[in-house]
């Protein structure tokens, strides 16, 4: 203190002091901490936060494989594909801004839940990005199903019955990324998607995680009003369609319901994967065996 007044004297330790008070008061408003994220640390940029208040379940690698949920590991064609997509997206969204992303398709069978779940798993690998996927498909959740673990409350406890969300995300051991998924299914889902309660939830996961990406797996556009109902709610829409399945027309009606200046892009799942990619992502045999049998 004797310092403080010798440098600075009487008037302007005052200063000092009411200036450390402010910065107390303004410590003390502050936002709390994200109630799933306990800690969260950093080195040479990958982000790794502790999700200690989230349900924690584990996954069966090879029944989520089997699921084809490929994002769950690397090396494959169609895991350096679902990277190609991120890559784009992170892109795109990197120049107009804006982190919540609605991914739904033309029609049923299309492959939408299952392109939100690998496209979630494969922006968890990413450095900066931590990413919850929202179950949106009130009409029939499937995501905890395909990830292989028991879930008897979702979006739809959240909504009517407000289930807080500290009782609804689970964390299925895959680092940077949780799920809500499950629970009861709802017929008036388009009502319960544009409601208030909704628009209030998309808002405040908007604004408290700046580096989090928020995927929402929405019912088909084709088949109801839920995804009609709920695009005005995100930043962006993603349109998953089947290749000889879904036609042209199918395609042109589903973006002609969309708002336009939010679709990122459509994906053309299921098409069939070019011969040099399948050898190319094949495991390489070792050189001597390739050798020998050329020479035999």
């Amino acid at each position: 203190m004797k310092i403080l007044d010798r440098l600075f004297g009487r008037k302007n330790r005052k200063k000092q002091r009411m200036k450390a008070a402010t910065i107390m008061k303004l410590y003390e408003r502050r936002p709390p901490p994200p109630p799933e994220f306990q800690r969260v640390t950093e080195k040479e940029g990958w982000v790794s936060p502790s999700y200690t208040s989230s349900r924690a379940v584990a996954l069966d690698p090879k029944l989520v494989l089997a699921n084809r949920c490929v994002g769950y590991v690397c090396g494959s064609y169609e895991a350096e594909s679902y990277k190609v997509l991120r890559t784009r997206i992170l892109q795109k969204t990197g120049e107009e801004g804006g982190t919540t992303v609605m991914i739904t398709s033309a029609l049923p069978g299309e492959g939408k839940t299952l392109t939100s779940i690998n496209l979630a798993l494969t922006f968890s690998k990413e450095f900066k990005q931590t990413v919850l996927l929202v179950d949106s498909d009130l009409r029939q959740q499937r995501v905890h199903e395909y990830l292989g673990y028991e879930s008897d409350k979702g979006l739809r406890d959240y909504l009517v019955d407000g289930t807080p969300l500290s009782e609804l995300i689970v964390w299925p051991g895959v680092e940077k990324f949780t799920v809500i998924s499950g629970g009861k299914t709802v017929m008036a889902s388009s009502e319960l998607l544009s409601s208030p309660r909704m628009r209030d939830l998309v808002k405040d996961l908007k604004s408290r995680y700046p580096e989090r990406y928020v995927l929402f797996d929405v019912a088909p556009v084709l088949a109801g009003a839920d995804a009609l109902a709920f695009a005005p709610q995100v930043d962006h829409i993603i349109l998953v369609v089947r290749a000889g399945v879904t036609s042209i027309e199918e395609v042109k009606q589903a973006l002609d319901l969309l708002p336009r200046e939010k679709v990122l892009g459509v994906v053309l799942n299921g098409a069939d994967q070019p011969e040099m990619m399948k050898e190319y992502y094949s495991p390489k045999k070792p050189k001597a065996e390739k050798d020998r049998k050329l020479v035999g």
